[in-house]
């Protein structure tokens, strides 16, 4: 496997079973939404020990085109959840996973929610407080709100608890 020396890849004895990881958890990240290509390149940099692989090392370890690759790596730099780096000494680039990965992509959500939430509440002025349509749309503004809320109160405790682990 590409990407990862054979220790690497195979400190529990399974190359193949590290294929299986990355082939389970891109069909956890299509079902939710993720383009397949993408959730595929990104679950195999997750999994590689570096974090980090090259565009032939990707199209070897997936088993997939150059330019299935490249359209993944495309959607995962707009996304922000990947960004490129030289290969010192050389012209390759190498894709790289964020340290704050998750952090990072929960924050994003967070500023979404913000915005839909005065959508929605000028939605609900603009369909009438007092309309049945104008209430659900007041109801839904109130719920990204308190989203908002929790969502920051989860990442400062995150943040704590990453911070006190050995």
């Amino acid at each position: 496997m590409t990407g990862m020396t054979t220790t690497e890849a195979n400190k529990d004895g399974n190359e193949e079973g590290v294929s299986r990881f990355v082939e389970r958890f891109a069909a956890e990240l299509t079902e939710a939404g993720m383009q397949r290509m993408a959730a595929r390149v990104f679950a195999a940099l997750l999994a590689s020990e570096t974090a980090s692989m090259t565009s032939a090392e990707l199209a070897e370890q997936l088993r997939i085109s150059p330019a299935a690759v490249s359209g993944a790596i495309r959607y995962l730099s707009q996304v922000s959840m990947i960004s490129r780096e030289r290969d010192p000494g050389t012209r390759r680039e190498r894709y790289v996973l964020h340290n704050e990965l998750w952090y990072e992509t929960f924050t994003r959500r967070d500023q979404i929610l913000v915005r839909w939430e005065k959508v929605l509440r000028d939605g609900s002025e603009t369909l009438g407080p007092d309309t049945a349509a104008g209430m659900r749309t007041a109801e839904t503004a109130e719920f990204f709100a308190f989203l908002q809320r929790e969502m920051l109160g989860v990442m400062d405790r995150w943040a704590a608890y990453r911070d006190a682990r050995p």
